[in-house]
């Protein structure tokens, strides 16, 4: 079993920041990933991260103002997001894979937390 726990979402102005954080515990992941979600729109992928050596993926149209990084010693991901638009506004999640996966997949993952909200305003 792997707990994840966020936090750091919130209320941000448009071309604000904000560092979301995601703690781990439990069994060791060989990966973990952010997806958000928008209300009425499905679960996208964001951002993923390998936990053995750190190797990073970004969906494409976000990876300019994304960076997502982690620390082994606190079990804990980072995703950290610059330049924010309206249309980040989604609840976002946090995943962990156990074994191979394939990052953008949201059903790839074995474990979930119970999201952030991140609101945008203009």
């Amino acid at each position: 079993q792997v707990q994840l726990v966020e936090s750091g979402g919130g209320l941000v102005q448009a071309g604000g920041s904000l560092r979301l954080s995601c703690a781990a515990s439990g069994r060791t992941v060989s990966g973990m990933g952010w997806f958000r979600q928008a209300p009425g729109k499905e679960r996208l992928f964001v951002a993923a991260i390998s936990w053995a050596d750190g190797r990073t993926w970004y969906a494409d149209s976000l990876k300019d103002r994304l960076t997502i990084s982690r620390d082994i010693a606190k079990n804990t991901v980072y995703l950290q997001m610059n330049s924010l638009k309206d249309e980040d506004t989604a609840v976002y999640y946090c995943a962990a894979a156990i074994g191979r996966y394939s990052v953008a997949r949201a059903s790839a993952y074995d474990y979930w937390g119970q999201g952030t909200q991140v609101t945008v305003s203009s």
